[in-house]
């Protein structure tokens, strides 16, 4: 029972903070929510922060298995497109990290410095996918505009969400959209069968989306 409350916590409180903000939520509301006592609250998690530092924990993991480099040296524009359909919405899951990053990261070092582990692996990752396509022949791009590359990819992917909240207000994360902006930042240095590939995905987007 009682880790059954720590999970109902965990998920009220996770839902509460994408909806209204984190710094807007008290532990009290949260207790609220779930119908239990703010002791009851209390016993599991210490205070707000240790609530929060172990929803960052569960995000860090699932992002540290997404990033895992691929067993595999070959890269197709698909699989690409669907690893980070997989990444946006673990974001778009967790969007209240990214809706109030600045304020987080000045607050708790550690999420701080755990999160630039993360920006530093995706990175890795981004680099690892872009030298894939180029030594398959399927993406040109000098040094200096792969770093270019991989810079953008990862200023989108941190910054989509709050972008969309500012565009379009209340709505709901679009993992979709968010994917498409960054092949679109991939498309220009494509050559050969991957720039095909790519054009064949963005049709299917475009009649999916409407």
């Amino acid at each position: 029972m009682s880790r059954n409350t720590r999970e109902r916590i965990l998920g009220a409180a996770l839902q509460l903070f994408n909806e209204q903000g984190e710094p807007h939520v008290t532990t009290n509301r949260i207790a609220d929510e779930l119908d239990i006592s703010p002791g009851n609250l209390h016993y599991h998690f210490r205070t707000k922060g240790d609530l929060i530092q172990a929803l960052f924990g569960s995000f860090e993991q699932q992002m540290l298995e997404l990033l895992a480099t691929p067993e595999s040296r070959e890269v197709h524009i698909e699989d690409i497109w669907f690893f980070l359909h997989l990444v946006f919405e673990t974001i778009g899951e967790y969007r209240f990290i990214y809706r109030d990053l600045t304020d987080l990261c000045g607050r708790f070092r550690t999420i701080h410095r755990r999160f630039q582990g993360i920006i530093r692996l995706s990175m890795q990752t981004a680099r690892y996918l872009s030298d894939g396509l180029a030594d398959q022949g399927q993406l040109e791009a000098e040094p200096e505009e792969l770093e270019a590359l991989v810079r953008n990819i990862m200023l989108v992917s941190t910054f989509w969400f709050a972008f969309d909240q500012v565009v379009e207000r209340d709505t709901n994360p679009r993992p979709d959209r968010a994917v498409w902006q960054v092949m679109g930042l991939i498309s220009p240095y494509l050559v050969g069968s991957a720039r095909e590939e790519l054009s064949e995905l963005a049709r299917a987007y475009r009649t999916d989306s409407g």
